[in-house]
């Protein structure tokens, strides 16, 4: 058997899924702010007019990377981290209940937009899962699925 001089360390479940969310929504949140007027029409059917609409969309991505840094601050500190799931599920459930509002009274968007819904569902459910069962487990000794 072959020996690897690097140990690699399992992280728990909670860590795991607070940093990957984080890392998922930075270049959502850059999007929205850097260069609001060059890099969303790309992206979307959106064109950007106007200090105003460059603001909001800057106090977006302020928002964003907020949470972002609520998330990581929750995966490396154990008492951070049950405020910092409760975080991450109201916000992906609050950004799907608008897109399917949005999508009730507007019609579908476009097909990226349709996936972060998806995405957002998805890790607002896992993040229910997680809160059960970090009451239950201290975060060191989350491991209930196989680790990094």
């Amino acid at each position: 058997m072959i020996s690897l001089p690097v140990k690699i360390k399992r992280i728990s479940v909670t860590r795991f899924y607070l940093l990957f969310s984080a890392a998922g929504l930075l270049p959502v949140a850059l999007s929205y702010g850097l260069a609001p007027a060059v890099v969303l029409p790309k992206v979307f059917d959106l064109t950007i007019e106007g200090a105003d609409q460059s603001h909001i969309l800057r106090a977006y991505m302020g928002l964003y990377l907020g949470m972002i840094v609520l998330w990581v601050l929750g995966a490396v500190r154990e008492k951070l981290a049950r405020a910092a799931v409760i975080s991450e599920i109201a916000f992906m459930f609050g950004l799907a209940a608008g897109r399917i509002l949005s999508i009730v009274v507007d019609g579908l968007p476009s097909v990226l937009l349709i996936v972060y819904t998806g995405a957002e569902i998805g890790l607002g459910s896992w993040g229910i899962l997680i809160l059960r069962n970090l009451s239950r487990t201290p975060l060191d000794q989350d491991h209930t699925t196989a680790g990094c």
